[in-house]
């Protein structure tokens, strides 16, 4: 039998055995099976990015779902790609030429897009090289890219198919605008930064003379837009003057007094100036009092030819200059310092702008009906479930979606202008000619489609569509999307909205909301704070396995999780730990024999020991548990369970129970610890498979018991294992149960008593029944072994005076452990310190008493804090307790 090295070596296993997985095509799903299908569609990174944290956690949830299916014989697609990512490859692709004096414009469109691709082709598969650094099984045979010829396709069916049914439109309306990109942009490109700034408040001089009126704004600089003033009409200081007209600062223009209940009667003065064109709530409180929209503003955020003297200026700029004016004039009543949160594009860096632009849009009104019902219907169910209220929400207050970006890199929007009649001509392939007058000179539309507009497509174009195809046949609907909250209405929503009206059906069942993940303090992980960790050299320092086990380990669904360093170390220790017990367990079954079924249905279960017994029996629990967990997407619960089991029932006990018995003759006694032994190890790389999948198959691969591959077999359930489970019961674990208790409970009066562990000691079992006195009767050897007893009384309690106490209740039965202290501690330093652990713990208690009853904390503090409280409260009460009584019988 090849024998496992001294040391686990990540980077070594995990480099080959990927390579053996990949040659073997065994991440591939099969487009006709007869098994039961399972599909997820990986949510595709952008192509120029790299793997972060959020990326890990989110792909290593999809892998243990999809290596537990693939192993619980389903017939498995996870489909991978990446996304073009138009903003942030063009950004990407601009810098680079800018270090070498080129700019997009001095190139053109056609040699700028060439260059994006050579960049795509030489970058563009590093963040895919990552991911399977992480071991991600997906079918990389099915790679796609968001600007494949086949998705490509696709968008082009989808945009002139909506187009024709009246849901595309081109219009002019208030967008995000990045005067830094010169193109709108999506809300989830506009990061919102605290920025410390002004409140400006502003003489606004009504035009009877009788007055003026005083306006509170952050942007003096866009007054020059201002059709309007608003006050709310119960506002007993401005009501009379609804309807009045005022002038408009430093211009020749007399706007309206108007009258609305959305108006802040708190914020600034109680009066707002209204801009249209260029605020979000004033472009809809000027559609609903029909007001005109006045633009300011040009496509690289300086002033327009509308502004007069500040004609040219920046925002900035503009904003210095005005100001000053209206101080010259007497406008300017103060100023005040406001801390208020700033849009910021989050590719270039500039401030948003609201701008009133010509932009293509798609009429959601009418595709969020259905993908509303499907909801509601349960027909998609969320998990958390509180996230479909969130949902519900935002289909209910759907806007139209902008779709156009004004960019070179992606989907152009296939719309031709003809030069001789004007009219658009919209079509899946390029037009030879204008549909309306035949003339053959025709313009195509500059824009691109919003990189979400192919990415609500991928579930289905991923697939082959428009083409029917036997992939689709089987896996779509897919079975489950896993995703983080903050995409839910920008991509689910609208996959959601296109499956439906394109598919005719939803694109997947579930969706599954994870959390983001945050630094050891709770606060967001960033470079500039230096609290952003890289998985993959995390990766290369403990290996994927302790990177994915941390993960996956402190995941709540919808819960932002707290990364830290040292459980990732613990982590790596459980891998170390896994490795080491299972070198000893080979070891130990160096000579085992491997049973034919004829001769294991001959195996006698009177022939097992008690703990052969036990562990079959907690490897049935824990098969139970992880079983109901994954099934439940309670993916942290499953993954401690094989924790809990491996590292303190399978290692820490069961491998030293047998070890007389692996160590002695060559008896029946042997032959079925070694029997049990190669059977637990088993299923434990299998458990452990869809979590730490490269040390599981590189330990499944030496087992004596095993078939092809771990990634292949098949998952341990109750039902699966149930010839096998059978061997265990539940009243041998009840007894190793008492046994394992009674050995911890003298371990840590050692630890608590600082007594040497090599000091063989005496030690007093009281059980108060007539089945614990058997139990410790028979299991007496056991129990000096693993105590490291040189003597051990089983009867009746006596005097406790001078001795250390710890009460065992468990499984109906009840056994104190006494240790007598006399001779193996100084007993004076010993109250000394029970009486110091006590005072400490009083103070600690009357703290947490005063700060419970203080009514302005309780105001304050988050329930779940308070509760926390009250449970330590009664913990440090019933510690304080124990070290009382424990000064009392060493006094």
């Amino acid at each position: 039998m090849t024998k496992l090295s001294d040391r686990y070596s990540p980077q070594e296993v995990e480099k080959r055995i990927y390579a053996w997985w990949t040659e073997n095509n065994y991440f591939s799903g099969a487009d006709k099976s007869t098994l039961p299908p399972f599909s997820i569609i990986l949510p595709p990174p952008n192509v120029t990015g790299s793997l972060h944290l959020g990326h890990a956690l989110d792909h290593t949830i999809q892998d243990v779902l999809v290596r537990w299916k693939r192993m619980s014989g389903f017939n498995v697609l996870w489909l991978p790609g990446t996304d073009h990512a138009g903003i942030a490859t063009q950004s990407v692709v601009e810098k680079d030429l800018k270090k070498k004096n080129l700019f997009r414009t001095q190139l053109g469109r056609d040699q700028f897009v060439e260059k994006v691709w050579e960049w795509k082709n030489q970058y563009g598969d590093h963040i895919v090289e990552q991911m399977k650094r992480l071991g991600e099984s997906c079918d990389w045979n099915r790679l796609c890219f968001t600007l494949d010829e086949g998705v490509s396709k696709a968008v082009r069916k989808v945009f002139v198919s909506l187009y024709e049914k009246g849901q595309i439109y081109r219009g002019k309306k208030l967008i995000n605008w990045s005067p830094g990109l010169e193109s709108a942009i999506s809300d989830l490109e506009v990061e919102y930064i605290e920025v410390k700034g002004q409140l400006y408040y502003i003489k606004y001089p009504l035009e009877d003379g009788s007055g003026e009126l005083t306006v509170a704004t952050t942007r003096p600089e866009t007054l020059l837009g201002d059709v309007a003033v608003a006050v709310h009409p119960e506002d007993e200081r401005y009501a009379s003057w609804i309807g009045k007209n005022v002038h408009l600062p430093l211009t020749q223009r007399k706007i309206p007094v108007i009258g609305d209940e959305s108006v802040d009667r708190e914020f600034g003065s109680g009066v707002v100036k209204i801009t249209p064109a260029h605020d979000f709530n004033d472009y809809n409180l000027g559609l609903k009092h029909q007001l005109p929209q006045i633009n300011i503003l040009n496509k690289n955020g300086t002033l327009n030819d509308s502004c007069g003297v500040y004609t040219g200026l920046s925002v900035v700029e503009a904003r210095k200059r005005l100001v000053s004016d209206l101080e010259q004039q007497n406008l300017l009543i103060k100023t005040e310092p406001h801390t208020h949160q700033v849009g910021h594009c989050s590719r270039s860096g500039w401030v948003v702008e609201p701008l009133l632009s010509e932009q293509w849009f798609v009429r959601m009104k009418e595709l969020a009906g259905p993908a509303q019902r499907v909801v509601e219907s349960g027909t998609i169910t969320f998990e958390p479930e509180s996230w479909t209220k969130t949902y519900l929400h935002w289909m209910e207050i759907i806007q139209d979606w902008c779709i156009s970006r004004q960019l070179w890199w992606g989907h152009r929007i296939p719309a031709w202008t003809c030069l001789k009649c004007l009219k658009l001509t919209i079509a899946e392939e390029d037009p030879k000619r204008c549909q309306h007058c035949a003339h053959e000179e025709l313009q195509q539309d500059e824009d691109v489609l919003d990189t979400w507009f192919s990415s609500a497509l991928w579930p289905f174009s991923t697939m082959g569509w428009p083409e029917e195809t036997e992939t689709q046949k089987t896996f779509y609907p897919t079975s489950v999307l896993v995703t983080g909250h903050d995409i839910i209405f920008f991509w689910v929503a609208r996959m959601i909205m296109m499956g439906l009206e394109f598919k005719k059906d939803v694109p997947f069942r579930k969706v599954y909301i994870h959390g983001l993940i945050r630094d050891a303090n709770g606060k967001k992980m960033s470079k500039s704070s230096g609290t952003a960790l890289d998985p993959v050299k995390l990766i290369d320092e403990v290996g994927a396995d302790a990177l994915r086990f941390t993960l996956i380990s402190q995941l709540a669904a919808g819960r932002d999780l707290k990364f830290s360093l040292p459980r990732l170390e613990g982590y790596r220790n459980f891998m170390n730990k896994i490795w080491n017990a299972a070198r000893f367990s080979l070891q130990a079954l160096n000579d085992f024999k491997v049973m034919t079924p004829e001769e294991e249905a001959q195996l006698n279960k009177n022939n097992l020991s008690t703990h052969d017994k036990w562990i079959l029996f907690k490897l049935g629990v824990c098969e139970k548990e992880v079983e109901f967990y994954l099934n439940q997407f309670r993916f942290s619960e499953s993954a401690q369970s094989i924790y809990e089991f491996v590292w303190h029932q399978f290692c820490d006990w069961y491998l030293e129970l047998i070890k007389p018995s692996l160590q002695g003759p060559q008896n029946s006694e042997r032959v079925m610890s070694q029997w049990v032994l190669a059977q637990v190890l088993n299923r434990v790389v299998r458990l452990l498979h869809p979590f730490a999948p490269f040390i599981s198959e590189e330990i499944y691969q030496m087992l004596p018991v095993k078939s092809k591959a771990c990634i292949l077999e098949v998952y341990p359930t109750v039902r699966t294992d149930r010839s096998l489970l059978a061997f265990g019961d539940e009243a041998s674990a009840q007894t190793m149960d008492i046994v394992v208790a009674v050995i911890t409970a003298i371990r840590n009066i050692r630890g608590e008593n600082r007594i040497k562990p090599g000091l063989k000691i005496t030690v007093r079992l009281s059980p108060s029944d007539d089945k614990s006195q058997k139990i410790l009767g028979a299991n007496k050897a056991i129990i000096m072994r693993l105590a490291g007893l040189d003597h051990c009384e089983v009867g009746p309690a006596a005097s406790l005076s001078k001795c250390a106490l710890s009460p065992i209740r468990l499984h109906s039965s009840a056994v104190d452990v006494i240790v007598p202290l006399e001779g193996l501690v100084d007993l004076k330093i010993e109250v000394q310190r029970i009486h110091k652990n006590l005072e400490k713990l009083k103070r600690d208690f009357v703290t947490l008493e005063q700060r419970l009853q203080d009514k302005s904390f309780l105001k304050q503090a988050p329930e779940e804090v308070v509760r926390q409280g009250h449970e330590q409260l009664i913990t440090l009460k019933s510690q304080m307790s124990t070290l009382e009584e424990a000064a009392r019988r060493l006094s």
